[in-house]
């Protein structure tokens, strides 16, 4: 199959989910060797999940089915440039490469305008819509401390 017909199938995801009503117009498919592993569409609604875009989904899927958290060898192919929170999910599964529809602006026009976020981004903590404040404990380092002197992690 071609980059095209995954794409395709994305897309079709993402009409399929809003026709049957289980979320926005999102969707995803992982690939790896040429064969479909993982798809995944927008469930935020229906699964009253933030969290549930199509990719992340999507990553979810093919991670539990090829029993790894990354995704080097594979494709993700998606019906949008993916949002903030999704390329955070995809660099941290680390495919290979990917492969995006319409543009996040073509979102933007239809009502999932994730700019603010960037913007939101490149503020200082307090300063943002959300304010986010650090309060250091005593111990607060120790998760980082165990980490590092664990002799037997599973790096990622």
């Amino acid at each position: 199959m071609s980059h095209e017909m995954f794409l395709k199938r994305a897309v079709d995801l993402a009409l399929d989910g809003v026709n049957a009503g289980v979320g926005g117009p999102f969707g995803a498919v992982i690939v790896k060797d040429g064969a479909i592993i993982a798809e995944g569409r927008n469930n935020v609604t229906t699964s009253n999940d933030p969290t549930a875009h199509a990719e992340v989904t999507a990553i979810r899927y093919a991670c539990e089915a090829l029993e790894t958290h990354q995704l080097d060898d594979c494709i993700l192919y998606t019906s949008c440039e993916p949002c903030p929170m999704c390329l955070g999910a995809i660099y941290w599964a680390r495919p290979k490469a990917v492969y995006f529809a319409a543009k996040h602006t073509d979102a933007a026009e239809a009502g999932f305008d994730d700019s603010f976020i960037y913007q939101e981004i490149d503020k200082p903590a307090e300063e943002r819509t959300i304010p986010f404040y650090q309060v250091t404990l005593k111990g607060h380092l120790s998760p980082f401390q165990a980490w590092l002197n664990l002799a037997n992690k599973k790096e990622y």
